[in-house]
């Protein structure tokens, strides 16, 4: 478990430099056990005044796995929102149609994939864990520990390459927010769970604010791209504090098999994530 002690250590380092701030930022991980939890059904919600994101089909209703009593259902995504451009409409129909025909509704989480920005979001059956110090955030979801870090008060590079977390650059605001500023992403991934199409002009800021008991986080996530979207849109995704410690959970590992139609294999990393 070097992994996990790795992490220990820089989760101690990081509330050190924070206690000796006059300033301090918000601190999101007062204890290594200390993560967050999305609330909700792994969706952005609409923002009033703003485009919507992609929604339910009202149509179809969404009935999450758990529900007692009930049995689940699948996402399938309103192609009526004015908002997301006809190639990308034409793209997530044949989808819908295909999962209306019995087909196992892609997700991120599911494929063990990366969830990219938004999608990191709204990523289901597993908790965040925030690790700060002072040039970087890292974030870590447990469900196949997916990882994201953001660089702290420096610029965007000039040009850079897609990759499926983009560069992510951020800054703290009036001591309760972190504000993340993404661009460089490819277009492999998807913007959300109704697998939403993108492309890689899609610039997206998230501003994660840090109730004051500290037990939740608004994060108010702004979408532009011209490429798949008419207008830029914005959506709210809220999280819940809770107490669990950081394993780590196999994914593809445990997935190389079909599931309801659907194969995951396992990917195969040809360098370090860093």
């Amino acid at each position: 478990m070097r992994f996990l002690g790795v992490l220990a250590i820089l989760g101690a380092t990081a509330l050190a430099d924070q206690a000796s701030a006059a300033d301090a930022p918000p601190v999101f991980t007062p204890t290594l056990g200390t993560a967050w939890v999305g609330i909700g059904v792994g969706a952005l919600l609409p923002v009033p005044g703003s485009p919507s994101p992609t929604v339910q089909d009202p149509a179809h209703r969404y009935i999450p796995n758990g529900t007692p009593g009930q049995q689940p259902t699948q996402r399938i995504s309103d192609l009526s929102n004015p908002n997301i451009k006809q190639w990308a409409k034409d793209l997530m129909k044949k989808d819908n149609d295909e999962v209306l025909a019995g087909k196992f509704a892609f997700t991120a989480r599911s494929s063990c994939q990366p969830g990219g920005v938004p999608g990191f979001d709204v990523l289901l059956g597993g908790a965040l864990f925030i690790l700060q110090s002072r040039s970087e955030v890292t974030m870590i979801f447990s469900g196949n520990n997916e990882s994201r870090h953001i660089r702290l008060d420096v610029p965007h590079s000039a040009n850079p390459k897609p990759s499926w977390y983009g560069e992510s650059v951020g800054h703290y605001e009036g001591g309760d927010t972190l504000v993340i500023d993404t661009i460089g992403q490819t277009d492999r991934t998807f913007a959300d769970n109704y697998r939403t199409p993108h492309t890689t002009q899609m610039h997206v800021i998230e501003r994660w604010k840090l109730s004051a008991d500290g037990n939740s986080v608004d994060v108010t996530v702004d979408v532009d791209d011209p490429g798949a979207f008419s207008m830029p849109y914005r959506g709210l995704q809220r999280w819940r504090r809770v107490r669990v410690p950081l394993t780590e959970i196999a994914c593809s590992e445990n997935n190389d098999h079909d599931f309801v139609g659907f194969k995951v294999s396992i990917p195969k990393a040809s360098k370090p994530d860093f």
